[in-house]
């Protein structure tokens, strides 16, 4: 059975303790320490030694807590919104002001563009369905890097190798569950068998429903994007932008072939117009 993540981005409280526990357990350097002006978040992003970034989206004055936008065929994209009835989210004192918190991961796609660009085989599908890279085989490449839709994946300054989010494959190995959802406080990751944390996701939404945060949906779930179903998957409350996640990802190896047949005609083209003022030259 595919194991996975769920993360519950309405439940996230921004402590950073996933990220902490992640750095500790992989023994991951301590690194970011310098102000970037992104609000409190100095980790900025996910990187080849950030596997966890929780994000800090501050959402204050005119216009704090804009909505998803409604789609026409919601099927066809990855952020299938649940319900279409605007609502604030927030309240109490703040208003409609809020913070949103999100704690991002390597999605492990059903689909992963980075494991079908590797050129030597160094990033496979374990036994738990993860995608995850051997160290002892990467060379640097650097293929798997564009490739992935999500700007996971990064090839270290350090060492010159990919590195990304393992799942903690070597604790699930000893029946363990990863160090993040182990550290989280208020369950806001929580992990397990994929098709058991989509069926607790969506009876999540529908609590969040009866309390009056229609706009919660799910993002990574039942959509048919060339990347697949994410087996690490969110509940949001925004657009996907809002917590820098493509609304609709598409792996880059899906244009190729459409690359090729716009190159093709092209020469094709070209070739005819080469042949006819060759052949007009020759008569005059």
């Amino acid at each position: 059975m595919t194991k996975g993540f769920f993360t519950d981005t309405t439940l996230c409280i921004g402590c950073k303790a996933c990220e902490v526990a992640c750095k500790q357990w992989n023994q991951l350097p301590a690194d970011n320490y310098e102000f970037t002006g992104m609000s409190y978040d100095n980790t900025a992003a996910l990187g080849s030694t950030t596997w966890r970034h929780v994000a800090f989206i501050e959402q204050f004055g005119d216009g704090a807590a804009p909505h998803a936008s409604s789609h026409a065929n919601g099927a066809t994209v990855i952020a299938e919104r649940v319900s279409s009835p605007a609502s604030a989210v927030a309240g109490g004192f703040l208003g409609e002001n809020r913070w949103l918190m999100m704690s991002d991961v390597c999605k492990h796609c059903a689909n992963a563009g980075c494991l079908n660009a590797c050129p030597t085989g160094a990033i496979i599908r374990n036994e738990f369905g993860d995608v995850y890279v051997q160290p002892d085989i990467c060379n640097g490449c650097g293929y798997c890097q564009p490739a992935c839709p999500f700007g996971v994946i990064e090839v270290s300054h350090e060492d010159g190798r990919a590195w990304k989010c393992t799942l903690c494959y070597d604790r699930q190995k000893d029946g363990l569950e990863p160090a993040c959802a182990k550290a989280c406080p208020t369950q806001s990751i929580q992990f397990g068998e994929l098709e058991e944390l989509q069926t607790r996701a969506r009876e999540r939404i529908g609590m969040l429903h009866t309390r009056g945060v229609t706009d919660a949906y799910l993002y990574g779930v039942d959509e048919r994007t060339t990347v697949g179903p994410l087996n690490a998957f969110f509940l949001l409350v925004d657009r996907p932008e809002v917590y820098n996640l493509p609304e609709m990802p598409h792996l880059p190896q899906a244009r190729v072939g459409r690359s090729y047949l716009v190159t093709a005609v092209t020469a094709l083209a070209f070739g005819a117009v080469t042949a006819l003022t060759l052949l007009s030259g020759r008569r005059k």
